[in-house]
């Protein structure tokens, strides 16, 4: 998949990302933190239901909810935590609305076209393909009936 057949909201978050120095690039992720979404009340007050993902060095959990073809991640992830939110945050907003095809298509290395390889550490980075990647693992569990 090339930058032109990315979704929009994905393509236009690593062009917000590309377009700053490096310093900048790590105030856009605290922004993202900040944007987390909350869990709908369903999740909040089930988190039984939400899967964590081991690989990052924070305690986050996600959720994906599949409805007519349209895919929806929902994510937790501590304040204390802000490159995990913001990591969790940027997939939360880009995936938001696509379709099945569309998610499972996202490059597995999109993480790493962000331009934080150098800002954050490589364990944090893998973090968030391990965040890509269980969702697309969930979006597949949910739509091979």
């Amino acid at each position: 998949m090339s930058e032109s057949e990315l979704p929009s909201a994905l393509a236009t978050i690593r062009a917000d990302f590309l377009a700053l120095e490096q310093h900048e690039r790590l105030v856009l992720l605290l922004e993202f933190a900040n944007e987390l979404p909350e869990l709908p009340l369903k999740y909040a007050d089930h988190p039984d239901l939400l899967e964590r993902v081991e690989e990052c060095q924070s305690p986050v959990f996600i959720f994906v909810d599949v409805e007519d073809g349209v895919v929806q991640l929902h994510a937790s992830a501590p304040k204390e935590a802000p490159t995990t939110r913001g990591f969790a945050s940027i997939l939360a907003q880009g995936l938001a609305g696509l379709s099945v095809d569309e998610v499972l298509d996202v490059p597995d290395d999109y993480p790493l076209t962000l331009g934080l390889t150098e800002a954050v550490s490589p364990l944090r980075i893998r973090g968030m393909s391990a965040l890509l990647g269980r969702t697309k693992r969930q979006v597949r569990e949910k739509t091979a009936a």
